[in-house]
């Protein structure tokens, strides 16, 4: 099974995903937790580029190509294998942070976004994606606070807000895909909620 995590910046989706799948690993199951941008040699290369402060004049194509790239390798190098082996893999971000941030957030054309994430994914879905619902503000106060401020970080609330309003689109369209957590709570009752819903679909 294909996982992915998804929500504003300071959702909790980094925090989340390790619970997970340690909870998942007790109970028998074998997990590989990833990430986006990243997640190989060449995409945590990328990843700098993108989050980096000093990038700030980077236009909206740019940042769309270097995600893109980030993702091919990804998917190609470890997703796909690790499916492949049996392996539960679950990530933190994939396919629709580029339709929620570059689509929603920048006024992309969410069908072009469509077509460059199938060309950069081989097609490839997740089974399952949760989202990890904050509002905007909420989840920028969390991030100016751990100290992992970034150059999406440091785009106008309203931009975010955008974001979030995605997200929600999107989950609202492929019901069967989505599913909605409330991340305003504690860390321990999300960690309950995802678990509830991936044991759930894993039977």
């Amino acid at each position: 099974m294909f996982i992915t995590l998804e929500g504003p910046d300071g959702s909790g989706k980094t925090t989340q995903m390790k619970a997970l799948a340690e909870a998942l690993r007790e109970r028998g199951r074998a997990v590989y937790t990833t990430r986006e941008p990243g997640g190989t040699g060449i995409g945590d290369q990328i990843r700098r580029v993108l989050l980096d402060l000093a990038n700030e004049g980077m236009v909206a194509r740019t940042e769309i190509l270097l995600f893109l790239a980030s993702r091919a390798q990804h998917t190609e190098e470890v997703i796909r294998p690790r499916l492949a082996a049996g392996e539960i893999v679950i990530c933190d971000r994939y396919r629709d942070s580029t339709v929620a941030y570059q689509g929603y957030g920048r006024g992309v054309d969410i069908q072009t976004l469509h077509k460059l994430n199938d060309f950069a994914t081989g097609g490839l879905l997740p089974d399952l994606t949760i989202l990890l619902d904050v509002s905007a503000e909420t989840g920028l106060a969390r991030r100016a606070s751990d100290g992992s401020w970034n150059r999406l970080d440091a785009d106008a609330v309203d931009f975010h807000r955008r974001v979030q309003a995605g997200y929600h689109a999107m989950a609202e369209a492929e019901p069967e895909r989505w599913r909605v957590v409330d991340a305003n709570r504690e860390v321990e009752g999300v960690q309950a909620a995802l678990i509830e819903i991936v044991t759930g679909r894993l039977g």
